[in-house]
This record gives structure tokens, C-alpha cells and sequence, in this order.
């Protein structure tokens, strides 16, 4: 399986993320990718690639272009007022509070920001640019007849919404390759997201069309971040309405209870008979994740390849999170060797 990689993932290198009342290093941090692309190397799981660059045309296509040129000068604009620390949101439009841009950088971050962990950073849009240009080039050569791919993007991107940002996520890499699947020609696009937060920025922008359908197993939003979306009567709206699926998941669920929910997820996708198949890979499942409660165990996201092979759809894997940054190389490359094993 190829991966599609770039060293421009280090431009993101944040120093501090608020969590617990404190300020500390950041869980999503450079060292992840690192550690994923080196297990890559270490089992020879195939070739790894630079990306192309398909501009900003594709990104525009998911996201709302005044977001898009906010994140483009926040950095920029939060040094200009002479702030000391990282760009960090401190207000929001509340309830019952006008929806209006503000001027100033401080009420942008605000209006823009779905939570205030995620700081913003010299290099955060370049990496964010690049890592939605390794989403987009996996999704090429899915388009050019692979069986499978492997987008190694970071930062992340689930939890990017049509204009938010939060979660560590800025531009929401599955959704710019499956609208640049349906572009080239593909009639229906299924996304799966199997990170264990809930992929509330997918679920915003496909809400209300029934060309992807999304589909997200998650820690229940009652007791997990992004707490305000992916309760499972949530089903979509208008023509979207029955193409939203969420499995909320307790806390210390084990394997056999997420898998017996990747079952009815796959089923669903296998009967929505998509052109292909994008996975928000999140490996922050796994039984030892800071910031997580389910219970997998590294052979289990091996046995869980497997089952998304049998699906027998062309197959994109797009990183997203995994915070158990020891073990997420091998919980990550063993999810695509699960995959390549079954064929």
C-alpha cells in the first residue's frame, strides 16, 4: 500500500494546548507522525510518495472561503497586536449573542474556534495545506484505480467543520478527497470514521446531501469530546436525512461491542454500494490513550483491517488521531496490514 507523506507536517508544532485548567504540551504533536512513518518503513508496508498540489480550489469546494482566509492570516494578525503566547479563543458567539465576524483577531478566533485547546501557531496553515494535499493525492490515485491508500496527514482534519476549526483539525482532509472523488466522477462516496471522537466537522458539511454518506463510531458525546454532536439520532437533514450514522459508544467499551458496531456500519455502506471508501483513521481506541475510554488492543485494529477489506471497496485511509504516541505507529500500521492481509 502506498503512503502519501510530506515533512511539512512539522510546520504545525505547537507548544501549548489548555487541558484540565492547565497549559501543557500539546497530544497532537509532531512526534506522531513520526512514529507512524517510521513503523511504515521499519514493516515495508510499500512505497511512500510526496504530494501533488492541487491548490486551493479543492479546499474551497468543502469550506467557507472567509474561514479558509482566516486561518490563512490568524498567525499573522495575533503578532501584529503584540501577543506574547500562542493564538488561543477566549470568547464565543453564545446563545442568544449576534453571528457576526468581528474585526478584531481576538473575536475572529472566537467566531471561527468549536473549542479552545487548539492554539494557533507560526506554520499551522502551511501544514494544514499540505496535509490536505496528501488527503487530496490519496484520493488520486484511488480515482486512478488503486485498491487502497494511505494518506499520512497531519494535523488531522475530522473535527474541521464548513467554517470551524477545533480538535486539533483546520481543513477537514476526508471531506476535500471525497468531494474530489465526486468531482472526477464518482456518484457516492461512504466515509468511516472509526477515531473515537466523533467526527462532528464531516457530519457539518454532509449533512444534507445523500452523495457521502457518513458514518462514525465514537465515545458518546455525553462523556466525550466534541460533547454537541453525534448523538445517534442524528440521521442528517433534508436529502441528507437517513445519511448520517452514528454509534455513540459508553465508556470502557471493548472490542467485541465496537466490532459488533463496525459490522452494522459496514453492512450499511456495503448496501449504499459507494464508488469508494474513505476511512478517518483515529487509533486513539486504543486501551492506553490519554485522552480516550474505549478498550481496544493493537491485534484488534489488525482484526478491524481486515473487516474494512471485506468490504471490497477501494479503499483510502486518512490519519487522523491517536495520542498513545508509543504505540501509534504499530495500532496504525497494523490497521493496513490488516487491510492488505485479507486480500
Amino acid at each position: 500500500m502506498e503512503t502519501i507523506f510530506t515533512e511539512k507536517h512539522k510546520l504545525r508544532n505547537s507548544k501549548t494546548e489548555l487541558h484540565g485548567g492547565q497549559l501543557v504540551e500539546p497530544f497532537e504533536r509532531p512526534s506522531r507522525a513520526q512514529y507512524i512513518i517510521d513503523r511504515v518503513r521499519t514493516v515495508d508496508l510499500g512505497s511512500i510518495s510526496e504530494p501533488d498540489d492541487f491548490g486551493m480550489a479543492p479546499i474551497l469546494a468543502i469550506h467557507d472561503a472567509g474561514f479558509i482566509d482566516f486561518l490563512q492570516v490568524a498567525w499573522t494578525d495575533w503578532q501584529a497586536e503584540g501577543f506574547k503566547g500562542e493564538a488561543m479563543p477566549t470568547v464565543w458567539p453564545a446563545r442568544r449573542m449576534a453571528m457576526r465576524v468581528p474585526t478584531h483577531i481576538e473575536g475572529r478566533l472566537g467566531y471561527y474556534a468549536l473549542a479552545c485547546e487548539t492554539t494557533i501557531s507560526d506554520g499551522t496553515w502551511e501544514a494544514a495545506y499540505a496535509s490536505a494535499q496528501v488527503a487530496l493525492t490519496g484520493a488520486e490515485r484511488i480515482h486512478n484505480g488503486a485498491r487502497a491508500a494511505f494518506a499520512l496527514c497531519r494535523p488531522p482534519g475530522h473535527h474541521a467543520a464548513i467554517d470551524m476549526y477545533g480538535g486539533y483539525c483546520f481543513v477537514n482532509n476526508a471531506a476535500v478527497a471525497a468531494q474530489h472523488l465526486l468531482d472526477k466522477g464518482a456518484k457516492r462516496i461512504a466515509i468511516l470514521d472509526v477515531d473515537f471522537h466523533h467526527g462532528n466537522g464531516t457530519q457539518d458539511i454532509f449533512d444534507a446531501r445523500d452523495d457521502v454518506l457518513f458514518i462514525s463510531l465514537h465515545g458518546d458525546p455525553m462523556d466525550a469530546f466534541p460533547h454537541f454532536l453525534g448523538h445517534g439520532d442524528e440521521t442528517g437533514s433534508g436529502k441528507g436525512d437517513g445519511f448520517t450514522i452514528n454509534y455513540p459508544l459508553p465508556p470502557n467499551t471493548d472490542f467485541a461491542t465496537w466490532r459488533a458496531a463496525l459490522a452494522k456500519a459496514l453492512k450499511r455502506i456495503t448496501d449504499y454500494a459507494p464508488d469508494a471508501l474513505i476511512i478517518s483513521l483515529g487509533v486513539d481506541t486504543f486501551e492506553t490513550d490519554p485522552i480516550s475510554f474505549f478498550k481496544l488492543k493493537s491485534d484488534d485494529f489488525t482484526t478491524y483491517g481486515a473487516d474494512i477489506a471485506h468490504a471490497n471497496l477501494p479503499t483510502l485511509f486518512v490519519m487522523e488521531g491517536g495520542y498513545d504516541i508509543a504505540e501509534i505507529g504499530i495500532n496504525t500500521v497494523n490497521v493496513l496490514q490488516g487491510f492488505e492481509a485479507a486480500k
